[in-house]
């Protein structure tokens, strides 16, 4: 069955991996993203040339209102939507004591309640439809903490619970919700840290390597399967065994 998947910030990262892997797989893909427009309609060009079928749409996850847009684009471009990747995130690196007030709420907004205004858009059409699968992307440091990173750690943290809590609520309607939790993957996110770091990451890491963005993709795509069609409040972590 040719599903129709929306993937947040999917112009660049583990969310282009996973518009091109679904892409692949014969599924309509929604590329969202906010400001990587040239990135985004260049992925959607590529999947189009090789035959595969994606359209791109910008929005701020943040905000409700362009979110609601972007669902109703989606649901008339190509029909019933089947899969949501809230994928979209910011990372900053901070001590707690200098983070303002205003990078707390960006981080909370972009990261946390941008889940909560796409799933919440979704589901309007998910629950009457007895159909769908929500993927939420966290991360590492949800799980395990990270210093200088407690904005961003809660965030993750935040998107755990809500998967957790929503899996409950929604399960009966016949919607899983699962999340993944990327360890240490090389990503755009990661060209803050010099070679030295990477190399201890890597060193710190059981299998003695980072993750790559096509990794995380596939961990996404198998919970959106139907091979996981038993698994619900989930969370899958890609680490490299970074946490166990």
């Amino acid at each position: 069955m040719k599903r129709t998947v929306i993937i947040t910030g999917a112009s660049r990262g583990i969310g282009k991996a996973a518009a091109e892997l679904f892409a692949r797989h014969g599924d309509h893909v929604l590329i969202n993203y906010r400001h990587s427009e040239e990135m985004a309609h260049a992925l959607v060009n590529n999947l189009k040339n090789q035959g595969y079928s994606a359209a791109c749409f910008q929005a701020d996850v943040s905000k409700r209102r362009e979110v609601d847009l972007m669902v109703e684009f989606c649901r008339e471009k190509f029909g019933k939507i089947h899969v949501l990747v809230n994928n979209a995130g910011i990372s900053e690196s901070k001590l707690f004591t200098d983070i303002t007030e205003e990078e707390w709420d960006i981080m909370l907004n972009t990261n946390l309640k941008g889940v909560f205004n796409c799933t919440q858009s979704v589901l309007k059409q998910m629950i009457p439809q007895k159909e769908g699968v929500i993927i939420n992307v966290s991360s590492i440091w949800g799980l395990a903490g990270g210093s200088c990173e407690v904005h961003y750690s809660a965030a993750k943290a935040g998107i755990i619970g809500l998967t957790k809590a929503l899996a409950k609520e929604v399960g009966p309607s016949n919607i899983r919700v699962n999340c993944v939790a990327p360890g240490v993957i090389q990503t755009d996110m990661m060209n803050g840290y010099d070679e030295t770091t990477l190399e201890e990451l890597k060193n710190q890491t059981p299998l003695l390597k980072l993750g790559q963005a096509r990794d995380v993709a596939s961990a996404i795509f198998y919970l959106a399967s139907e091979e996981a069609r038993f698994i619900t409040g989930h969370v899958l972590n890609v680490t490299g065994g970074f946490v166990v």
